[in-house]
Parts: structure tokens; C-alpha cells; sequence
């Protein structure tokens, strides 16, 4: 099915330059670099890499990533600006994984991209080692529950319009020469899949913005919950020996 990523590409790249956008750089880079932080990883996958910016910053702090994405011009852009990184053209559907080969997963905005969320969170689950941990930036089921008109004005005031919450749908967006399909999924939906993979909640966080930018972009971003983080831990193996 046609997500819009690829003819969306330039503009997509052109959009987050190295720093990457308002929410990325204000908002999630720092609490998901300090979840990140809180425990070595000797290899990590990123899910949904794009042009390859969470990749090259895991890389920074020494940790051996591969970034895999299906839109071959987002990997071309990515293997540009890291040569030695390890890019892959893949599904989150089907990783080109064993079973357990990482010990950290991420997904940074990338489950509102994925048509089969069930095959997908089974999929991050399946490589992640015993005692490995996932790693979720999303944006938040109340946002997307607004989507596609969001801020609807009423005269001098602004409301972000949300809409049948419970509904399952994927919307077109488009902003700054991007127009891409993302999915609104109830957040019941997302915990439900995590949890029947057995996984365990190890951290959630609904973060504001840090301190620099644009006031009033903060100042959207106090009003709506556009994102969440939420961190996952699969077991470690219980032996049935005696």
C-alpha cells in the first residue's frame, strides 16, 4: 500500500537537516538518549531509521546500530552522511534478524508508519535478547486522534479537535512538501500487543519541552500531548532446571 515516504523523501530530509525537527530536538532526543544511558547495549536496531540521525547518535556513544527502513532514498541519505554505519532496506514486518541478536530496539516514530502493527511488535520482540530492552517514541494517541485538521480555530482561540479515539484508521498528513499515511490506534491497542508478547512496562513519560527554540512551538507542544515514551523489557530466561 502507498505510504507517500518515498516521493516525500527530499522534503522529508530537507525537514529534519542533521539536527532534526522542533519535537525531535526539543522534545524526545533527550529523554530517550537518557533512557538509552541507563544501560550498555552491545547492539542496537533501530526500526524505522529513515535518514539515519538516531543512528549516527547511538553510534556517538559507541553503540554498534543497525538502522533498517523500506524507503531506499532515506538509506541512500543515510549511508551518505555515515558511511560505516549498517543500513538496511527492510520491513519492521520481516527484520533481517535471529532471534535474540539485540539487546536494545528503538522505534522513534515509527509505529504510526507501520500497516501491520501485530507482525511488527512481534518482530522487535522476537530479536530482542532476554533482558533486552525496547525502546518507543510515538506520537500520542490523542494527537493522532485529531488528525487530519488538528488546531481548528473559533474566532481568536485555537482547539485541537479530537475525534473518534477508539477508531482504528490511517489519515494523510502533509506538512512542508510532506504528505505521508500515518496511523491513529487507540493506546489500549499498543499496550495490548506489548503486553502479549510478554513484555514488561518499564518506563513511561508524556515529556514536555526542554528549555531553547521556538516559545511558541513550546507552547503548542504544552497544550497537546503530541508524544510518548515508553520503555520494555523482555524477561530473562527462567531455567527449568532442578
Amino acid at each position: 500500500m502507498e505510504d507517500g515516504w518515498r516521493d516525500s523523501a527530499a522534503s522529508w530530509i530537507a525537514c529534519q537537516g542533521e539536527a532534526g525537527d522542533y519535537g525531535r530536538r526539543f522534545v524526545l532526543d533527550a529523554p530517550m538518549l537518557a533512557r538509552v544511558d541507563l544501560a550498555p547495549a552491545r547492539l542496537a536496531l533501530d526500526v524505522g531509521c529513515g535518514e539515519g540521525r538516531f543512528c549516527r547518535m547511538l553510534r556517538a556513544r559507541g553503540i554498534a546500530t543497525i538502522g533498517i527502513d523500506p524507503t531506499e532514498p532515506l538509506l541512500e541519505e543515510a549511508r551518505r552522511r555515515d558511511p560505516e554505519g549498517d543500513y538496511r532496506a527492510a520491513r519492521a514486518e520481516a527484520l533481517p534478524l535471529p532471534d535474540g541478536a539485540c539487546d536494545l530496539v528503538v522505534s522513534y516514530l515509527s509505529l504510526i508508519d507501520i500497516p501491520d502493527l501485530p507482525a511488527a511488535i512481534a518482530e522487535m520482540s522476537r530479536v530482542l535478547a532476554p533482558g533486552g530492552r525496547l525502546l518507543i517514541a510515538n506520537l500520542n494517541p490523542f494527537f493522532t486522534a485529531g488528525l487530519p485538521d488538528g488546531w481548528v480555530r473559533h474566532g481568536d482561540a485555537a482547539h485541537f479537535a479530537i475525534d473518534h479515539y477508539l477508531e482504528e484508521r490511517a489519515e494523510w498528513v502533509g506538512w512542508r512538501g510532506i504528505r505521508i499515511r500515518n496511523w491513529h490506534r487507540p493506546m489500549s491497542r499498543y499496550m495490548a500487543l506489548l503486553l502479549g508478547q510478554g513484555l514488561v512496562l518499564t518506563h513511561f513519560d508524556e515529556p514536555a519541552p526542554r528549555e531553547g527554540g521556538d516559545p511558541h512551538a513550546a507552547a503548542r507542544y504544552r497544550r497537546v500531548p503530541y508524544f510518548h515514551i515508553m520503555e520494555w523489557r523482555k524477561p530473562d530466561l527462567v531455567s527449568s532446571a532442578p
